[in-house]
């Protein structure tokens, strides 16, 4: 596993310190994390970046973000809101073929309150713009999206459930709502009897039961899967192909204007307008979210993230697939998109997701002090 190398005490301290002025509690996160819970929330092929443990119980992996683990602590805790400030190692696989840290530090707050969620947002964006800054880098940019804007669009294009239901599950995996564009794009494929009789076996079933029955088959066929895939990944994508063919799909024109949807990218202001026009008229969900976009810039800029290093993307979205609001990087120009220094974003979804009674907002956000230090490697 390869280490992130050592930052000045000094600069991490600086990093640092503006999320210790937040007042929060301080959170000792446990590194072994539910494996199974992980991949309920962020989707199946967030397995192959996961360090996954083997042992007596349950399948765990080493933490990848401390997002999941500060939410399970508060629910835990009873209190009604909270405010939970970690520091601490996190660990991910690097993708093949990249020679990036497996290990590094991570430095980050996560906020469980019933407020003002616009300002909300700005408060935690602009906590991760000014940490990032802290670092010394002048090549910094505020990237932000809206998970939330992109529902209201789809449901203002009238679809049948399941697949706005589906669109919208597909907003945080580019490779799916691709899928989902491309397949209004081209004519329906006729029946292939290749492959298929298992391939229809493995989708009547649950993934769980699915995986189960395709690793029966390859030990009594004394078959070693290669490509580094997994039986948890094939059947997982073999059940998404079998729901798209056999589910309502989008027709061209319908993709059209999703994909001038999710083209719209540039100043944030201009992007709003753009995205308000495109959803036409009666969409009064759209000008209310535009609303609070619009008391949200003007709070960042209050809180010091200057207007002309902010940049908004309809696109834009977090490799979780828990949040569902606002979402946000910082990057730098000299690391590029694949490395952002800061992140986070909105999740009020998780609460019900891990069996919470009772809900109040959620917003987070992370520095990575490592990728923050101006003197660190491109």
């Amino acid at each position: 596993m390869k280490l992130e190398p050592p930052i000045p005490t000094e600069v991490f301290a600086a990093i640092q310190a503006p999320f210790l002025e937040a007042e929060a509690i301080s959170l000792d996160a446990p590194i072994l994390q539910p494996l199974g819970l992980l991949l309920d929330l962020a989707g199946e092929t967030m397995r192959e970046r996961l360090f996954v443990v083997q042992g007596d119980g349950p399948e765990a992996c080493l933490r990848p973000d401390f997002t999941v683990p500060a939410l399970r602590a508060h629910i835990e805790s009873g209190r009604p809101s909270g405010r939970y400030f970690y520091s601490g190692h996190a660990f991910r696989v690097a993708p093949r073929g990249v020679d990036r840290p497996e290990e590094f530090p991570q430095v980050g707050l996560e906020a469980f309150e019933a407020n003002d969620t616009a300002l909300a947002d700005a408060e935690m964006a602009a906590l991760a713009w000014r940490s990032a800054l802290a670092g010394g880098r002048d090549d910094l940019t505020l990237l932000m999206g809206d998970v939330s804007l992109f529902g209201a669009f789809v449901d203002g294009l009238g679809l049948a459930a399941p697949l706005t239901a589906r669109l919208k599950r597909a907003v945080s995996s580019p490779r799916r709502l691709n899928m989902e564009l491309a397949a209004a794009e081209r004519p329906a494929a006729a029946p292939s009897n290749g492959g298929g009789h298992l391939s229809k076996l493995l989708s009547s079933l649950s993934e769980q039961e699915a995986v189960g029955v395709l690793e029966e088959i390859w030990a009594l066929s004394g078959v070693e899967p290669v490509g580094g895939r997994g039986a948890g990944e094939i059947v997982h994508r073999l059940a998404e192909r079998a729901h798209l063919a056999a589910s309502p799909r989008l027709s061209a024109d319908q993709s059209g204007l999703i994909r001038q949807f999710l083209g719209i990218s540039g100043e944030p202001e201009a992007c709003l307008r753009q995205i308000e026009a495109l959803a036409g008229v009666g969409a009064s969900a759209i000008k209310a979210l535009i609303s609070d976009w619009a008391r949200r810039l003007t709070a960042l800029e209050t809180a010091g993230a200057p207007r002309e290093r902010m940049r908004f993307s309809a696109a834009f979205g977090r490799a979780f697939g828990y949040y569902d609001g606002v979402v946000f990087e910082v990057r730098s120009q000299a690391l590029g998109e694949a490395r952002p220094v800061a992140g986070g974003g909105r999740y009020d979804g998780l609460f019900a997701r891990l069996g919470a009674k009772a809900s109040v907002g959620a917003v987070g956000c992370m520095v990575r002090p490592g990728r923050a230090w101006k003197e660190a490697a491109a």
